[in-house]
């Protein structure tokens, strides 16, 4: 069994790589080669933690295996330690013996962003140059940088209900060397592309928001309850997703969907458009979502490739079982 420590993701896995692992599994999964296994996710009763398991089988890659892990909503002021903690553990699929042991928090992050880069990729329009932020935490500056790499961006502009919080996107737009602004939620309408990602359980974005021929990432709704579009916006938009399962169920799209605004058959998997069986954006003005949901099998392909750069450089170790 090899052992990936987290301290060493941060030198192993690069945006490309992780990139390249999501768009391969997200393609995998639409043309059939692989699934995605029932997510459990409970409250502890302890901490107000989230802790739960996701996992999967990638046909195509050959990876098998689970992310175990949750939210600790405490931990960063009680702790100095990220609120969400995870681990992967990958499975020989010939055999089911425990292959690897690799630590997920970077790997989320990674992997999570991602996914909304693989959406922009494919789904924003050629000429978008404005990119807006909505929300400001953690994961937010890996959603930024990831997503700049996608199209030739002229300008980023933010929104978070705490808006102290935005310098740490303006750093990563100075970085970039590209201007920031802070903007109240009707400025996101001059956005060429959104990306959410906030923990929100009550609609922040809402259809006045959003500019005909923009491209929405929603990237932080993932449980039953949560929400940060307006369901109306879904109705208006062409949809897409990582899983169309969970879209419908613990996504962005549940809440369209209980009000009857959209059903299933109105959520293509993005890995379609990667695929060419689905044409993806049709129009300039055509509004494009991507609900992504998080998968366990993005867990587990970026998981595979950090473990092969491991073993490759020498920085897996093995443990006997």
């Amino acid at each position: 069994m090899w052992i990936v420590p987290e301290g060493e993701i941060a030198g192993l896995m690069t945006r490309e790589a992780a990139f390249d692992a999501v768009e391969q599994v997200f393609a995998a999964m639409a043309g059939g080669a692989a699934c995605n296994f029932p997510v459990v996710r409970e409250a502890l009763g302890h901490e107000e933690a989230l802790y739960g398991f996701k996992g999967g089988f990638d046909g195509a890659g050959m990876v098998l295996g689970l992310k175990a892990g949750g939210y600790w909503p405490h931990n960063a002021a009680r702790r100095g330690l990220i609120n969400h903690q995870s681990s992967v553990f990958l499975f020989d699929p010939d055999s089911g013996q425990v292959k690897a042991m690799v630590g997920g928090n970077l790997l989320t992050a990674l992997r999570t962003a991602a996914a909304s880069a693989v959406s922009i990729r494919h789904l924003a329009r050629d000429d978008a140059k404005v990119l807006g932020m909505i929300g400001a935490g953690h994961q937010a500056a890996f959603q930024l940088r990831a997503a700049l790499e996608q199209r030739d961006f002229e300008k980023v502009i933010g929104w978070n209900r705490n808006p102290g919080k935005l310098a740490r996107l303006a750093e990563v737009a100075g970085e970039a060397g590209l201007p920031f602004e802070a903007v109240e939620l009707e400025g996101m309408v001059e956005a060429d592309a959104i990306i959410t990602i906030t923990s929100s359980f009550a609609p922040i974005l809402g259809a006045g928001h959003v500019s005909p021929g923009t491209h929405i990432a929603c990237m932080g709704t993932d449980t039953v309850g949560k929400q940060e579009v307006e369901a109306e916006l879904l109705a208006r938009a062409t949809l897409f997703t990582d899983e169309v399962a969970q879209s419908v169920t613990l996504g962005e799209a549940q809440h369209a969907v209980a009000a009857g605004l959209v059903g299933a058959g109105d959520i293509t998997p993005l890995g379609a458009v990667i695929n060419a069986t689905h044409p993806g954006r049709t129009g300039a003005e055509e509004i494009t979502i991507f609900d992504g949901t998080g998968v366990g099998l993005q867990d587990l392909a970026v998981a595979d490739a950090a473990l092969q750069r491991a073993i490759a450089t020498g920085i897996a170790t093995k443990v006997k079982i």
